[in-house]
């Protein structure tokens, strides 16, 4: 049950989240699925994560690693339960089905078919739980001419356009520094399994979610598609400029340092002007306005840089939040996540194990006021609640539960032989 707690301004907080009464049948792995259920996690679901004997292929990615888990499995898999159950097996089989009839959602990204081969459709799992919601994730979606084709993050920013806007004119694109595809794919998937779920309080019935990540890209292009779609010209690589307003980008500063600001306004270009102490710019012609500025933006640049260049990125910032001009350096990680305004925000958040094993990760952004979830659990141990969801969940027994051990269906937890570190 919910923990429901009496504050002084006499309203009840839930501090289990407001997803708390939701039960999530996780079949993901890697980024993108994992991603997903963690937000379901974060807000408060019981999220049951269903692995292969081998596990999520994540949790050996090098080169970090707490004990027997990769920092990357840890960075996307707290407030879940794991539960090993392998599905080449009929008895595997059964045990995912019978899960699914007692889950609100499923969430998985194999690659389209693969769940079809192993018997395990939608269609089937529906006939038994009309309610079920199941999200799949997937590359290209599960329709078009390239649903088997294999994706990674990298293809789709590739694909949808995304990538070939990023980098600097006249050099070679790059990915984006965070996987875009992948996250923006697992939020989707929650935003589209949400949606599913308000529908079914009036419908009782749950849905199919397709979430192709190269779709979730295209949508991200926003307004450059927009721009693209009416005007036929190709953006181009962007660098750290703006289509738009030539004061919206980045500078460098004194000794390796650089910032970015966004002066979109006139009253924010005088100010700037103040602050770099060039206001002759601001009687000069080629500059009055930002339609002036924009057609004299390779002009403008140089001067813009150059005065920055007499000082560190520091030296700027204050000055420039003192004129009402939105700046921001740009950090590496090791400044960004000691930011106070970050910590504050509980945007690192420590996590620790029975064992004492403590980990830093990013924490949830959604902060909610009356039914944000207080504590996070540590990310689950290779199969550390297997039967305890059989239990729990299924109502099995011990005796049950051995047999389905001995016949190798379900695996539990068992540490790895350490000996030598």
């Amino acid at each position: 049950m919910p923990e429901a707690v009496p504050a002084e301004d006499g309203l009840v907080r839930n501090e289990s989240g407001p997803l708390s009464n939701i039960r999530i049948l996780d079949l993901t792995q890697f980024l993108a699925g994992p991603y997903a259920t963690m937000i379901f996690g974060d807000l408060g679901a019981e999220v049951m994560k269903l692995e292969a004997p081998v596990g999520d292929w994540s949790r050996v990615l090098p080169p970090n690693f707490v004990g027997e888990d990769s920092c990357y499995y840890l960075s996307i898999n707290r407030n879940k339960k794991s539960i090993v159950v392998d599905m080449k097996t009929d008895e595997g089989l059964e045990i995912v089905r019978r899960l699914a009839d007692e889950s609100d959602i499923l969430v998985e990204n194999f690659r389209p078919g693969v769940l079809d081969r192993l018997g395990l459709t939608y269609d089937e799992l529906f006939k038994r739980n009309q309610g079920l919601i199941w999200a799949s994730i997937s590359g290209f979606g599960q329709t078009g001419k390239d649903r088997d084709r294999p994706a990674y993050d990298m293809i789709v920013q590739a694909i949808s356009g995304g990538m070939g806007m990023t980098g600097e004119p006249g050099r070679s694109a790059v990915r984006s520094g965070i996987p875009l595809g992948d996250l923006s794919a697992g939020m989707y998937a929650v935003i589209g399994a949400l949606a599913a779920l308000e529908e079914r309080r009036s419908s009782g019935l749950g849905q199919y979610i397709d979430i192709s990540m190269l779709d979730c890209q295209v949508s991200m292009l926003c307004y450059q598609a927009a721009y693209y779609l009416h005007s036929g010209n190709n953006p181009g690589r962007q660098g750290w400029g703006h289509d738009s307003i030539p004061t919206y980008r980045g500078f460098n500063c004194a000794n390796g340092t650089s910032l970015v600001i966004t002066a979109n306004t006139e009253r924010m270009w005088q100010g700037l002007c103040d602050v770099l102490e060039i206001a002759d710019l601001k009687k000069d012609a080629r500059f009055i306005l930002n339609e002036d500025r924009y057609k004299n933006r390779h002009e403008l640049w140089p001067i813009l840089e150059g005065a920055f260049m007499m000082h560190e990125a520091d030296h700027w910032v204050p000055r420039l939040l003192e004129a009402g001009i939105p700046v921001g350096e740009i950090n590496s990680l090791d400044k960004a996540l000691s930011n106070p305004q970050i910590v504050e925000r509980e945007m690192v958040l420590p996590l620790s194990n029975e064992d004492g094993v403590e980990i830093k990760v990013a924490g949830n952004p959604v902060k909610l006021s009356r039914s944000s979830k207080t504590k996070h659990r540590y990310p689950p141990k290779l199969g550390a609640e297997t039967s305890d969801i059989l239990g729990h969940v299924l109502g099995m027994g011990e005796e049950e539960i051995a047999d389905l051990l001995k016949l190798g269906a379900v695996k539990e937890y068992t540490p790895k032989n350490t000996k030598g570190e």
